[in-house]
């Protein structure tokens, strides 16, 4: 294997490769063309460094692909693989984020020092409005990349993620927002008169998320007194495309038992959504959904959040988000002393690990109630062994 280079101006320079074989249409030796740009020495140290990489297998030949270009035909190949709001969220960082960034670079001349300069960028100046985009966001954008750039290296176009080696923005982790009793009294008192009481109860005295309450359907709660409970089996996903009904998050169905308050307002709101849509002529059934609009069709996501920002507006409640119910829940059964493993469950996490960390900031009472126990139990151990002797 041998290569050179010959200077075209001044500081570029093109590199020839003599790959070994002849072409069998002009009798001459195959070569393999580089341009670079640089000093002397260092389109010399280029040179050997790509016949190094023939050698070694490891060689990808170049193309003129640029990354906005390769990002939209990866965004097609992995589309049948992922659900469809994952590829519309894929499709809004590279479209939206990093194609502005780094688009217009030629894909097998994309380095590391060039991403990690596109993430400061964007995180100074990358938002279209003006200013940067958050960490959260720039984070999300070099998984996607990382992501996407791992293809490229199977499909040979990379010989090495360069994405791979950028550094990650520091992400600080958002404050978890929920309600106290007293203010979870608060609100279901001022909900209790509109429709979005139901959803709003399962939030918070069930720990149920957004896309769960919307695709809940009768005959998944058992209302009879000596079971109680209900089954999570769907969750209502929004896309672009509508609305669609999907596994729950980890993939897995749970049961959620129902206390006896839970129960008593369950019952009541079938009895009133029955008479509602008996008087439209609608016969609601088991396959009806727990929360409907009035002529029994299935509320989206997005109307459920826009009515909860509505609705506690109209409140002197600290402003939190339809989900941070689902944190209210969490955080009040922790405190209660309710065993992480039972939250982790009724929460449908897919591991303990994931509770005790989203909820360590309601911990120090309970550690704190341990260690007295502990402490209780020494202690008359030490007093019993004492009237022994």
């Amino acid at each position: 294997m041998k290569g050179h280079i010959r200077e075209r101006s001044p500081g570029h320079w093109a590199i020839v490769l003599d790959v070994g074989e002849i072409d069998p249409k002009t009798g001459k030796k195959k070569r393999k063309w580089h341009s670079f740009t640089g000093t002397k020495r260092q389109a010399q140290s280029e040179c050997a460094r790509l016949i190094a990489e023939i050698k070694s297998g490891g060689y990808v030949e170049p193309t003129k692909q640029t990354v906005s270009e390769f990002l939209t035909e990866w965004l097609t190949f992995i589309k049948p693989t992922v659900t469809p709001k994952t590829h519309e969220r894929y499709a809004e960082i590279c479209e939206k984020n990093l194609g502005p960034l780094i688009g217009d670079v030629t894909l097998a001349k994309l380095k590391t020092d060039k991403i990690d300069a596109a993430f400061a960028k964007a995180l100074t100046e990358g938002h279209r409005r003006g200013g940067g985009l958050s960490p959260r966001t720039v984070h999300h954008m070099r998984r996607v990349l990382i992501k996407a750039l791992n293809q490229a290296v199977t499909w040979d176009r990379l010989v090495k993620n360069p994405a791979a080696a950028t550094t990650p923005p520091k992400i600080e982790r958002t404050k978890m927002l929920a309600y106290d009793p007293d203010q979870t009294a608060i609100l279901l008192e001022a909900f209790r008169p509109t429709r979005m009481f139901i959803p709003m109860m399962l939030a918070v005295m069930c720990g149920l998320r957004r896309g769960e309450i919307l695709a809940l359907r009768w005959r998944h709660v058992d209302l009879s007194a000596n079971r109680r409970m209900l089954s999570i089996r769907e969750s209502a996903e929004q896309t672009k495309e509508g609305v669609r009904y999907k596994e729950p998050k980890a993939g897995k169905s749970r049961t959620v038992a129902l206390s006896s308050m839970m129960l008593a307002e369950l019952k009541a709101h079938r009895a009133r959504q029955a008479e509602e849509q008996l008087k439209i002529g609608i016969r609601p059934d088991d396959d009806s959904f727990v929360v409907a609009q009035i002529d029994g069709r299935p509320l989206k996501p997005v109307s459920l959040t826009h009515e909860w920002t509505r609705l506690l507006a109209k409140t002197s409640l600290p402003r939190i988000r339809f989900h941070d119910l689902r944190h209210t829940h969490a955080s009040q059964m922790l405190a209660a002393g309710v065993h992480p493993k039972v939250a982790s469950e009724r929460l449908g996490h897919s591991t303990i690990g994931i509770t005790l960390d989203l909820y360590s900031h309601v911990m120090p009472g309970m550690q704190a109630d341990a260690a007295e126990q502990v402490d209780a139990a020494l202690q008359a151990a030490i007093s019993a062994n004492q009237k022994s002797k």
